[in-house]
């Protein structure tokens, strides 16, 4: 498997375009000069892919072995699936969540409130990261709401038949709102532990101090605008209907 190489970035440096010219020649670098939002990049790289298959994969990820051919050869081998993502780890090989539930406005106020700490915080919390499937199904494909979108696969053909990410999310819910629309068009999306990767998940949308932080973080502020635009454009629509992993 020959991978091309599409490196899409924002605020780009002199340095940086000249380190990507002189040694490595054979990447594509798509620069913007200014902060254009995630979506825009990942599309901006996916419109100058050709492959087949697409991995997008963050500056924080480190593959380990077979982790891209794990995930294609699943995506291969399974014409209902139109993404998949892979375990993630931190860097003590404790396990990172990475799959979940969709979000319910009633799964932002826990996460950011004192709720977190009572019986229905805890409830809500629980079922958003899915532990209860992941528990009883550890080291097994698992059919999941969606995927965080640090490193994920898809087809081109599941991509030509969703659209690209939608661009109105600057930061935070492109991933849930593309896995939505992936569901939406009868597409499964898919985690898949036996493919592995690290990532360095350093969470800036939390300071620690709850709803304040909507206050003293920028990135909590775009957090809870991607948040609203999210429940405004599902506003009045019915979940779509998860198909069960029965045959994979």
């Amino acid at each position: 498997m020959k991978p091309e190489i599409i490196v899409s970035e924002s605020e780009v440096q002199d340095e940086t375009k000249e380190i990507l010219e002189h040694e490595f020649p054979h990447v594509k670098h798509l620069a913007f000069t200014e902060n254009v939002g995630y979506a825009k990049l990942v599309n901006g790289g996916i419109l100058n892919s050709q492959g087949e298959y697409i991995l997008i994969l963050n500056a924080d990820i480190v593959l380990l072995d077979n982790t891209v051919e794990f995930l294609v050869d699943f995506l291969t081998k399974h014409d209902e699936v139109g993404m998949v993502g892979p375990k993630l780890l931190n860097f003590n090989d404790t396990h990172q969540y990475s799959c979940f539930k969709f979000y319910r406005p009633f799964t932002v106020i826990a996460r950011r409130t004192f709720l977190a700490k009572t019986y229905f915080g805890k409830k809500e919390i629980k079922s958003f990261l899915m532990l209860n499937e992941l528990n009883k199904n550890a080291n097994k494909p698992l059919t999941v709401d969606w995927l965080m979108g640090s490193i994920i696969c898809v087809k081109r053909s599941a991509v030509n038949k969703v659209g690209l990410l939608d661009e109105r999310f600057f930061m935070y819910f492109e991933d849930v709102d593309w896995c939505r629309r992936f569901w939406e068009n009868g597409l499964q999306v898919i985690y898949y532990p036996k493919a592995q990767a690290y990532h360095y998940h350093q969470k800036a949308s939390d300071a620690g101090r709850g709803m304040l932080d909507v206050f003293f973080n920028k990135q909590t502020r775009i957090h809870a605008s991607s948040a609203i635009k999210y429940f405004k454009k599902y506003r009045g629509k019915s979940m779509p209907a998860l198909r069960s992993q029965s045959k994979i």
